[in-house]
């Protein structure tokens, strides 16, 4: 046996692996992927049945639906949710600048659409906070205040707002609850449910919490019964702050104290009695519904409007609104608005939905939950209705009260059409201060929100500034602005990140084939004359410098620098005199190690190709392990791999490059 099989015997139980033999010998074959070919192919397996239910999932699940078991749960919990429905509709249409009864509306014709297309046996669809405040933004900008419709003669609004749009609020925000879900329609056909990942963690989070600081802001007049203009474009917040201060020597007393004992009412039921509530009875004490009942009576019985001129909801009518078509020229003027509301609504939605699949253990389809979305959407546009999206007390509520399905939803509908349909007008005596305060007090857990940028400056402080940035741009420029640059940050910071990724040093753990960072394992151990370096990340034209100045600074030497040097100094003597040190003369040999490297081009294939041909010509081997096949597909494809003047030697493993080195040094 000659003695280079003997060293391979003893240092490796397998012959050394360059990457071709490792594809001859192993069968590696490319997939063959005809896009033409799987199409034709699924066109001719489709089964159509199965594609209607599984576009409609509630004839699925309600085939197997246990009515004994289940329905008992599900009616005490859309009853539940109904009851909380009717405070927090009515509050947060108001944060949308349209009637009050516009918040009833979402909690029927959407819900119900929702029930036969979504995926989630729990979220609570209807009113939102911040979706319904970013829709206020957008009728605020294009339409007349509510105060000045004169119907049926405009003339009057007209001499008033003589270059502004003349659309009732209504009619903005059905056009954009109905470009909405033509949004979320094109995006489900198209799969792209997953642009909602660009709002990461930490910019919803301060994007909720700034959005917390606006709605608390919006709310301010109402607690104080003052009459202020709405303002509209950037920096609102601050101009609105501004109008509270000239005009608080017209705070109206009767409806602050009104608004304070709604305030501490409803702070001193979710702060101690509902917490004791809840070790009694599942159900809670439904405080927001007794809050507007009891200000809907006392301000009838003691006519608060007319004594003290406390501003009421007014007109609320009976009935269901008569299906109307949205007013299409808006849709052009509310579309870009429409894309942040349209992101927003659906990762609130669909996060709410993944806690409540992992924490009961079923299935969501994603992309099926677009349908239901932008369903729900363009069918609420035609009767009266602001986007819906989830919401997170609601949901809460219905998941805990027992709601095991859907069907907890269409109890709510139908308490709530019970609701249109004859008691509506009961409420049109309550005053707006009491749902200002139910909206206030139901903010505190979008304010606590703000604790978690502590836990973001621990964990990184990319993410600790996004939400810093967000959350300012937010308060004091303008919500959708601050969405904007936090999603363009987010962006930035992760093209920053991949222009420059992590690189190492690998070092050898003594008797055994693992390899690991230098810097940070201190067993690990270099292998004389030998450097290994680890590179995480693509490899593209924008980084290829990057890539050559790190490799060069972690081994501590430049060959372009060796090589100057050699021309510069052609006498032996002089050219060591050169090398910066003792280590640099000493190396042999570098080894990268790619197994983390996730993507090349022709550019990085060319820098790698660069690379190589430098350390030849100062005398050091430049070898690569760990190439994953579609990188080595792609070094392959550039016709560089068999180069005349430069060869590529590929290894599989590092252990294979190293023991390669080894013998190459024992063989001479």
């Amino acid at each position: 046996m000659e003695k280079d099989d003997i060293f391979l015997q003893v240092r490796l139980e397998r012959p050394i692996y360059e990457q071709e033999d490792l594809n001859r010998d192993y069968q590696y074959e490319k997939p063959k992927i005809s896009v033409l070919r799987n199409a034709l192919s699924s066109l001719k397996s489709v089964n159509w049945k199965s594609c209607f239910t599984s576009a409609v999932p509630s004839i699925h699940w309600l085939s197997k639906y246990r009515w004994k078991t289940n329905i008992m749960s599900d009616i005490i919990s859309g009853l539940t949710v109904a009851i909380m429905h009717i405070p927090q509709g009515m509050a947060y249409a108001l944060l949308g600048n349209v009637p009050p009864v516009v918040g009833i509306y979402m909690a029927f014709f959407p819900v119900l659409v929702y029930f036969f297309f979504g995926t989630s046996r729990h979220v609570s669809m209807g009113t939102f906070a911040v979706v319904c405040l970013m829709t206020g933004k957008s009728v605020m900008t294009f339409s007349i205040p509510q105060n000045e419709i004169i119907s049926p003669n405009t003339t009057n609004a007209i001499s008033n707002h003589p270059e502004e749009y003349l659309y009732t609020p209504l009619q903005v925000a059905t056009a954009v609850t109905l470009m909405v879900g033509i949004y979320q329609i094109i995006m489900y056909i198209f799969h792209l449910g997953i642009i909602s990942t660009l709002l990461s963690e930490p910019l919803v989070n301060s994007f909720t919490t700034g959005a917390a600081v606006y709605v608390f802001t919006s709310q301010i007049k109402d607690l104080l019964g003052l009459k202020i203009p709405k303002q509209k474009g950037y920096f609102k917040l601050i101009f609105t702050l501004i109008d509270v201060f000239k005009e608080i020597q017209n705070t109206n007393l009767a409806a602050v104290i009104t608004s304070l004992i709604t305030i501490i009412c409803l702070v001193c039921n979710n702060e101690f009695l509902k917490p004791w509530a809840s070790k009694k009875c599942n159900i809670p004490i439904p405080i927001e519904l007794i809050a507007v009942v009891s200000g809907t009576l006392i301000s009838k019985y003691l006519y608060l409007s007319e004594k003290y001129s406390i501003q009421t909801v007014g007109n609320i009518p009976t009935g269901l609104p008569s299906p109307e078509i949205p007013t299409l020229n808006l849709l052009s003027l509310v579309a870009i608005d429409s894309i942040a509301i349209t992101m927003v609504s659906y990762t609130i939605t669909i996060s709410m939905a993944l806690i409540f699949a992992q924490k009961l253990n079923y299935k969501i389809d994603s992309n099926q939950e677009l349908l239901a979305m932008g369903m729900s959407n363009i069918v609420g546009s035609f009767f009266s209705c602001m986007p819906v999206s989830a919401s997170l007390s609601r949901s809460l509520i219905q998941e805990t009260v027992g709601g095991r399905t859907q069907i907890a939803s269409i109890v709510s509908c139908l308490i709530l059409l019970t609701i249109l349909l004859w008691i509506g007008p009961f409420f049109e005596a309550l005053p707006r201060c009491v749902l200002a305060s139910i909206i206030v007090v139901a903010l505190k857990g979008m304010f606590q929100q703000a604790n978690q940028l502590r836990k973001f400056w621990h964990l990184s402080k990319y993410d600790s500034i996004i939400w810093i940035v967000t959350f300012l741009i937010v308060v004091l420029v303008n919500i959708d602005i601050g969405l904007l640059s936090g999603i363009i940050m987010s962006l930035v910071i992760i093209l920053l990140q991949s222009l420059r990724p992590y690189t190492c040093l690998l070092g050898h753990i003594p008797n055994t084939d693992l390899y690991l960072d230098l810097s940070r394992f201190k067993t690990a151990v270099e292998v004389p004359g030998l450097k290994i370096y680890h590179y995480c990340g693509t490899l593209n034209f924008a980084n290829s410098n990057y890539f050559k100045s790190e490799l060069y600074k972690l081994i501590g030497i430049n060959p372009q620098k060796v090589i100057e040097q050699k021309i510069k100094f052609r006498e032996k003597e002089i050219y060591m005199k050169a090398q910066d040190s003792d280590e640099k003369q000493e190396l042999k040999c570098v080894i990268m190690d790619m197994s983390a490297l996730s993507y090349i081009d022709s550019s990085g294939v060319s820098t790698l190709h660069s690379v190589i041909q430098e350390f030849q010509q100062i005398d050091v081997q430049f070898y690569f392990a760990n190439c994953t096949s579609p990188i080595f597909e792609t070094i392959k494809k550039c016709n560089l791999y068999l180069h005349k003047t430069v060869l590529l030697k590929i290894f599989a493993t590092i252990q294979d490059a190293k023991i390669y080195y080894e013998k190459e040094l024992y063989l001479r």
